[in-house]
């Protein structure tokens, strides 16, 4: 989830792409499919692809979470309220990522596994599947451009290496465009400095935020 560290930037924690995960309990196969979606249209087709992979399967349980129109759902598909889908769900939670669909189809093996035993078991399955698909945490960075002297160049570049500037492109003509980005509470900080060492000649010019890997 979107969150904030001790410094102050923005951290965004996801899957980092797909995963699975394979578990059998007494005889009882389970499936875990986990992928990082933004939009809910994206969970509910992978939900559906599972379904049709596995439709022959006794049960396909799934929990999807979507940041940015507080979106929860999850189903239990059949099995025991509270024993399938909440597990899921709470894998998701309780790791503390977002924007993620897990999927747990399960083949019945004829051995009853009792609530416990299920609440265990798709939870067991739901984190091997998200841990395979990688949690990761990216940061968020302010885009910004500057426009300046080839001299005044020389300078700001040497001041980036202090603040950990990414330089995401260069344009020479008859000035020189900077297209950089910053951790974003570093924004400020940075911007004030280069227009100190250029007498107030060069500011920043904010493009947008992002986020990137930490």
């Amino acid at each position: 989830m979107k969150d904030s560290n001790q410094n102050g930037e923005k951290l965004y924690t996801t899957l980092g792409g797909e995963g699975f995960f394979e578990i059998t309990i007494d005889r009882s196969v389970f499936y875990g499919y986990a992928k990082h979606v933004t939009e809910e249209k994206d969970a509910i087709d992978f939900i559906n692809s599972i379904k049709k992979k596995h439709s022959d399967a006794r049960h396909n349980v799934y929990a999807y979470v979507l940041k940015d129109t507080n979106t929860t759902r999850y189903s239990d598909d059949g099995e025991p309220a509270g024993t399938a889908g909440m597990p899921v769900l709470d894998v998701i939670r309780k790791t503390g990522f977002t924007d993620a669909v897990i999927v747990v189809t399960r083949y019945f093996g004829g051995i009853l596994l009792g609530k416990g035993g299920l609440v265990r078991a798709y939870t067991a399955a739901a984190k091997g599947a998200a841990e395979d698909a990688e949690i990761t945490t990216f940061t968020q960075y302010t885009e910004f451009e500057m426009r300046c002297t080839y001299a005044d160049h020389e300078k700001i570049r040497y001041e980036c290496q202090f603040f950990d500037v990414i330089e995401d492109g260069i344009d020479y003509s008859d000035t020189v465009l900077l297209k950089l980005a910053i951790k974003s509470p570093e924004f400020e900080r940075f911007d004030t400095r280069i227009s100190e060492i250029t007498a107030g000649k060069i500011r920043a010019v904010k493009i947008g935020e992002r986020f990137d890997k930490t």
